[in-house]
């Protein structure tokens, strides 16, 4: 199976999009308290990182490129694994305060 980065770089993308579609208009009190919300959340930041996780595999000078990759793929490992030390501030604040970086990142590697 030949493997396509761009393909995965879509991935992410279309992955952050649905979260920031999820919480938009919510506050973080509505996102703790709507278990549908947060499970479609952590599902999506799943595939995020699996995403990344096999563009690192597979290539890793594209991996270079991508600011906090490890820590990204870590993430989704805890959200997959470690489903009970999952805290809801974390995943707020890399809502609101990083994954728009990830998807401009990504869009930027997309068009060069």
């Amino acid at each position: 199976m030949q493997h396509d980065s761009r393909a995965y770089l879509h991935d992410v993308i279309s992955a952050a999009e649905s979260i920031q579609e999820f919480i938009t208009g919510r506050s973080y009190d509505e996102y703790v308290a709507d278990l549908l919300i947060r499970s479609a959340i952590e599902r999506q930041f799943e595939i995020v990182g699996e995403a990344l996780a096999r563009i690192a595999r597979h290539d890793p000078d594209l991996a270079g490129k991508i600011p906090n990759l490890r820590d990204i793929v870590d993430f989704r490992n805890v959200l997959a694994h470690g489903y009970d030390v999952v805290d809801n501030e974390i995943v707020w604040d890399i809502i609101k305060n990083y994954l728009p970086g990830l998807v401009r990142n990504c869009q930027d590697i997309l068009v060069k």
